[in-house]
């Protein structure tokens, strides 16, 4: 799966990522490399909590949505 990464500089110094699909995927790093690594680990992080949320509900449906 891809996803897409939304990186910016921090005023802190270091960079700050955030997953435009998963908006609860966020993370931080001192390099680019570093940011991006971390971000991974969280995007894996929310779909494992996603997945686990998933099987608590009675019902759960898939749909696909075409982009424009």
């Amino acid at each position: 799966m891809q996803f897409t990464i939304k990186l910016e500089e921090s005023n802190e110094g270091g960079y700050t990522a955030q997953c435009l699909e998963l908006p609860a995927a966020i993370s931080e790093g001192d390099t680019i490399e570093d940011t991006l690594k971390n971000i991974k680990e969280a995007i894996q992080l929310v779909l494992e909590v996603t997945q686990e949320q998933a099987l608590v509900y009675s019902k759960v449906y898939k749909v696909e949505v075409a982009s424009a």
